[in-house]
């Protein structure tokens, strides 16, 4: 973590949370106690921060300053909203091809995935505010820069997001093999939002039930299936592919 993009003590974090800096995420010592403490984790809540217990052994290898117990990541880049994002793409009148990551939690994945993106002409991507991977300098550094050319969204909740994309006249297709349906039979030659899971759980059940299509790589080797970077841009390239 470079020591300019995070911020450590907790009295610290509670000012920059409530001065509205990019907060990507915030470590927390697992068994940390004490009245400032409950504030923060009330300040995170409160402003849906994102976060995660760890042990102090983590954060000691953070920083080496009195951390108190937290150690917050300072995002390299300034999200925008998702209703800025789907509007603005509409307004151009091209056939918008957004990507979903449903708590995708690995930061190199996230930085390959946003530099495929890049160059596929992905006009958005949209991420959970709690449980999805930091945009830190493993994610600058994987994206080849990439993290500063494609807009990137936080919202509350993955569904809520989805919904608001059909009501938008965006289909949404979630990658998963709980399908007979291949990639090679979607239309991505219209208004789009591909969705790819987390590495170990796929897309979320609840997400899959609300879906418009949902499809699959053909597999023909003894393993199930392909890291979630790679798959993604075997999709990613299909719809490229079409809209050529």
């Amino acid at each position: 973590m470079e020591k300019d993009n995070q911020i450590f003590g907790i009295r610290a974090i509670i000012e920059a949370i409530n001065a509205k800096k990019e907060i990507d995420k915030v470590f927390v010592q697992k068994d940390a106690q004490g009245d400032l403490m409950q504030d923060l984790m009330k300040t995170m809540k409160r402003n849906n921060i994102n976060f995660s217990y760890v042990p102090v052994e983590k954060l000691n290898r953070l920083t080496p300053n009195n951390h108190q117990g937290a150690v917050a990541t300072i995002a390299p880049i300034s999200f925008v909203s998702l209703e800025t994002l789907v509007e603005g793409v509409i307004e151009t009148g091209k056939k918008p091809l957004f990507l979903i990551l449903d708590q995708l939690s690995d930061a190199r994945n996230f930085g390959a995935i946003i530099r495929t993106a890049e160059c596929t002409g992905v006009d958005g991507i949209i991420i959970q505010k709690q449980g999805s991977a930091p945009v830190n300098g493993d994610t600058v550094k994987t994206s080849a820069g990439a993290v500063f050319n494609v807009p990137i969204c936080k919202v509350d909740h993955i569904k809520d997001a989805i919904f608001y994309l059909q009501g938008s006249g965006i289909k949404t297709v979630a990658a998963t093999e709980k399908t007979d349906q291949h990639i090679y039979d979607i239309n991505f030659n219209e208004g789009v939002a591909i969705i790819m899971g987390s590495e170990d759980r796929g897309v979320n059940p609840s997400v899959l039930k609300i879906v418009d299509e949902k499809a699959k790589l053909p597999m023909f080797g003894t393993i199930e299936s392909l890291n979630v970077s790679v798959a993604c841009g075997a999709f990613l390239y299909e719809a490229l592919r079409q809209r050529m």
